[in-house]
């Protein structure tokens, strides 16, 4: 197959998914390898669309598994990563802090040592790129932006986890030449995201007429981003990145926890027919998160400047879409939330 060969990690999961489906439908001539654990957020289900594309294929393997990466690497001739597998969620790096160093910093040094040894030092046109996070910058207050300059503070075991995994990327592009770009991106919302996180959890609770569960007093600010805006932004980095260099990727649209809790049971309470209202006195404010980051903004000029990127649609309409999504997906919601999606891996590609 002419192109290139693309190794996307993660690529079952919410952000990866796209990114994969992205990549398989738009360049057919590039061949895309999926190399996904399956841990509980990654789903197949989230790719049947693609899963028979001739320049797509799957492999289920751990990316701390040196082992099974370098095989890869080997087998499919893979000139470029694009680095998405991580743990994530910040409730789950408070309780459980030692997976979130195994996969985040570790994973990410085993594909970093694959790449370096696979390419031995023949760089040209190879590529290394590191998806990273906003969280690593720490905490604003009420006014200001986070730029690629900002200095790293990150506040929880998940945040510091992914600023050890960017410090890494850069060590090995100092050290070793490795050439590599990195990107940190605000939250994202769209379909296929695993509803522990805030957007589909409380879609889901309210479909079922079930508690919202709302930090402290639902003050935290975070910008938020249309997943399908963050593949793009993804795409083009890949593609025209300049090597050593970071780019933030934000949606310009920054909620209160609270106010978008609300947008949101408005928008429910509209779609399935109830009175306005109904939804909202789900509402229960609960402990706070410990080390809860008040505020995160995404100070976007540099990619929208150098690559022409910018958000393709506003909040209120990537919402709607969103909120469409789950309603017409009740199937994929419940598989999910029971677990159940993880027999389709089974089901479809043990058999083969």
């Amino acid at each position: 197959m002419s192109g290139r060969s693309i190794l996307i990690t993660g690529g079952a999961g919410f952000i990866g998914s796209h990114v994969v489906r992205r990549f398989v439908r738009t360049y057919p001539q590039y061949r895309i390898v999926n190399l996904d654990l399956l841990t509980y957020a990654g789903n197949l289900e989230n790719l049947r669309d693609i899963e028979d594309a001739p320049n797509y294929t799957f492999i289920k393997a751990d990316i701390c598994d040196a082992e099974a990466v370098a095989k890869v690497f080997q087998e499919f001739a893979v000139d470029s990563v694009i680095h998405l597998a991580a743990e994530s969620h910040v409730d789950r790096s408070i309780t459980d802090p030692l997976a979130f160093v195994r996969t985040n910093v570790f994973g990410t040094v085993t594909l970093l040592n694959a790449a370096r040894e696979a390419w031995a030092g023949a760089f040209e046109g190879k590529r290394f790129y590191h998806v990273s996070t906003d969280e690593v910058y720490g905490s604003l207050h009420d006014d200001g932006f986070f730029t690629e300059e900002t200095p790293y503070d990150p506040q929880s075991p998940y945040s510091a986890s992914k600023a050890a995994s960017d410090h890494f990327v850069r060590a090995y592009g100092n050290t070793y030449g490795l050439p590599f770009v990195l990107s940190n991106c605000s939250n994202n919302y769209g379909s296929h995201h695993f509803p522990e996180k805030l957007i589909p959890l409380m879609i889901n609770n309210i479909r079922q007429n079930k508690p919202l569960p709302v930090y402290g007093q639902g003050a935290n600010v975070r910008d938020w981003l249309w997943v399908e805006d963050h593949a793009a932004a993804i795409d083009t980095i890949f593609h025209r990145g300049v090597n050593g260099e970071t780019y933030n990727i934000g949606g310009h649209n920054e909620w209160k926890n609270i106010d978008l809790v609300k947008l949101l049971c408005a928008v429910m309470d509209r779609k399935l027919g109830r009175a306005e209202g109904t939804s909202e006195q789900l509402i229960t404010y609960v402990k706070d998160r410990a080390g809860h980051d008040l505020r995160y903004a995404i100070d976007a000029s540099k990619i929208e400047r150098e690559l022409g990127w910018r958000p393709s649609i506003t909040f209120e309409e990537g919402l709607e879409r969103t909120v469409d999504w789950y309603l017409a997906n009740t199937e994929w919601l419940d598989h999910v939330t029971s677990g159940a999606y993880r027999d389709y891996y089974e089901n479809q590609y043990t058999a083969r």
